[in-house]
């Protein structure tokens, strides 16, 4: 019998396939969710920004990191109503509250995404007038 994965060593089969699990995951969230193409939108702008303003590296360090936090809050988020729902169907105030922490969560570092945002842009913007 043929072990999986014997020694411990990467295999680049299995490694492929957890790939496309993920952008299957990816795909379904901003498919599905309207708050999640609402960000990637957001995000989309912020790039074409960073691109007209000509941005500094350490901006698009910061822009990236707030923006992929927006993302990956947004479908952590979407995972727990996903299984909040499973687990129960029915209304159940435990559950909402555990999706109420989970949006506040996305809500957090959107704000401070948004805070990063007018950090970086106001002063470029109002240098245009």
């Amino acid at each position: 019998m043929k072990r999986k994965n014997a020694g411990g060593g990467i295999s680049v089969k299995r490694l492929i396939k957890s790939f496309g699990y993920a952008f299957n995951g990816i795909r379904w969230v901003f498919c599905q969710e309207q708050n999640a193409r609402v960000h990637l939108c957001i995000a989309a702008c912020t790039v074409i920004a960073g691109v007209c303003f000509r941005i500094s590296a350490a901006e698009w360090i910061a822009v990236a990191i707030v923006s992929g936090g927006v993302l990956a809050a947004e479908t952590f988020n979407t995972s727990i109503e996903a299984l909040s729902d499973m687990i129960s169907p029915e209304y159940n105030e435990s559950i909402k509250q555990i999706k109420d922490f989970a949006a506040g969560a996305v809500l957090i570092i959107a704000l401070a995404a948004a805070a990063v945002g007018g950090i970086i842009f106001v002063p470029k913007i109002m240098a245009l007038f």
